[in-house]
């Protein structure tokens, strides 16, 4: 049995194509540049060589039609025709508080998308025109929709609400929804296993941190304090979003310089961030050579980007009282060892002591690492994250009818003995470059 799940983002749509018999990733790959010219694909298929394909897709529909036609070939394909696919997973961004799991995509749940896709502008639309052309392509299987907010359900009233008047809540929904659940999920579970703790026992901090970062205070198991508010704005300094900031200020710029709301809501999700303080750059590798080569204002941008991390984490300390683990993830928390340095630095007090040797080693998608000291209170892991797997394993659940909500559902990475047959087989790669990564392996205790 074959689950295809699709990602689709604003110009981009990615995909995973899961055997679920053999517990196998077959393919994986993203269209990028889509409804721009020069859109183009990259594949990469087991056992096959990365393949790239320019195609012009100017609607969403065409990237998934291109993806189909790749996945279906004889010479880059995994699959002899689409009949095998038995269902199709797709990330949501934006549920509001309408959903606490991940459904069954029907004219009902579609509408309550439409209705909430103001509330992720950026995102929602180009969800919806997803699982639209997907449905178009594939319309014999069920479709799923995945939400990044449903994690966040959990929240008390004390940490979604905003003290605003109260009818905006009433009437419009204001209230913090949170995002990135579907990484908090897996990686929230992945750390109790590590732990050895019961996940519904177990407080975390975990930091998201890419392009788009957030923090999640997960209490007993769920999420009980985010950092993403109603839009995925607020919070952390990130790639191109401002994050916290004071609300009058942007009615300030507005006044001093004409802007409208739409080009004040465009500069701070657009050209903020790591991108407005440096003036060029928002991926941290580029940031970081320009550190090493004297740049100042490329070197503020890590510090203000440290320093906001550094706070959430102090505040959900606060906030959780017992911290079993703090948990990096995503690209620039599985891998830029000299961001979680800058944020790790000074937070001995708190009882988080990192290694910067084991920091330092740590680089890999493919394996669970542990950086703390052997004296830190709270240990420190470094989890990959799999969001597609979540994605895969709720589809199939709710094609068989047997999903739930997560605090009754259990998951295949639960277990002691959960094996990425993928990661396995490139973690043997990264151990025959780097022999000593063996030693910051975390197991299960």
């Amino acid at each position: 049995m074959v689950i295809l799940t699709l990602n689709c983002g604003s110009s981009s749509a990615k995909y995973q194509v899961y055997d679920w018999d053999n517990k196998d990733v077959l393919a994986a790959g993203v269209v990028e540049k889509v409804t721009f010219p020069g859109s183009f694909i990259n594949h990469e298929a087991k056992g096959k060589a990365k393949y790239t394909l320019e195609k012009d897709c100017p609607t969403h529909t065409d990237a998934v039609d291109l993806i189909i036609k790749i996945l279906t070939s004889k010479e880059y394909g995994v699959i002899s025709d689409m009949g095998v696919i038995k269902a199709v997973g797709h990330r949501v961004l934006h549920g509001g508080d309408k959903f606490t799991k991940s459904v069954i995509v029907d004219d009902a749940a579609m509408a309550a998308f439409n209705e909430v896709k103001d509330l992720g502008p950026l995102h929602n639309p180009a969800n919806i025109m997803g699982i639209e052309a997907a449905k178009k392509v594939l319309p014999g299987v069920p479709h799923c929709a995945v939400m990044d907010t449903a994690w966040h359900q959990t929240m008390p009233p004390k940490a979604f609400l905003y003290a605003v008047p109260y009818d905006w809540y009433e009437n419009y929904s204001v209230r913090r929804y949170g995002f990135h659940g579907t990484s908090f999920l897996y990686t929230a579970k992945r750390a109790a296993v590590l732990l050895g703790k019961d996940p519904f026992k177990t407080n975390l901090i975990i930091c998201h941190l890419g392009n788009g970062s957030s923090v999640d205070a997960v209490k007993d198991g769920c999420s009980f304090d985010t950092s993403m508010g109603i839009t995925p704005l607020e919070g952390l300094v990130m790639g191109t979003r401002s994050g916290d900031a004071d609300m009058a200020m942007p009615f300030y710029v507005m006044r001093k310089t004409g802007m409208n709301p739409e080009e004040m809501e465009n500069a701070l999700n657009k050209k903020s961030g790591l991108l407005g303080i440096t003036g060029q750059y928002n991926d941290r590798r580029d940031i970081q050579a320009a550190v090493l080569k004297g740049d100042k204002r490329a070197e503020l941008a890590q510090d203000m980007e440290a320093h906001r991390v550094k706070k959430y984490i102090g505040a959900y300390n606060a906030v959780l009282g017992r911290v079993d683990a703090l948990v990096f993830t995503a690209g620039v928390g599985e891998f830029a060892f000299f961001m979680r340095k800058k944020i790790l630095d000074g937070l001995e007090d708190t009882g988080i002591v990192y290694d910067p040797e084991k920091n330092e080693l740590s680089h890999t998608r493919n394996a669970e690492t542990c950086i703390s000291k052997a004296e830190s209170k709270i240990p420190i892991y470094i989890i990959p994250t799999d969001e597609e797997l979540v994605m895969t394993e709720d589809a199939f659940a709710l094609m068989k009818g047997s999903y739930d909500v997560h605090t009754n559902f259990t998951y295949s990475f639960q277990s002691r003995d959960y094996i990425n047959k993928g990661r396995a087989a490139g973690l043997k790669g990264d151990l025959e470059k780097l022999p000593e990564l063996a030693g910051i392996i975390a197991l299960p205790k």
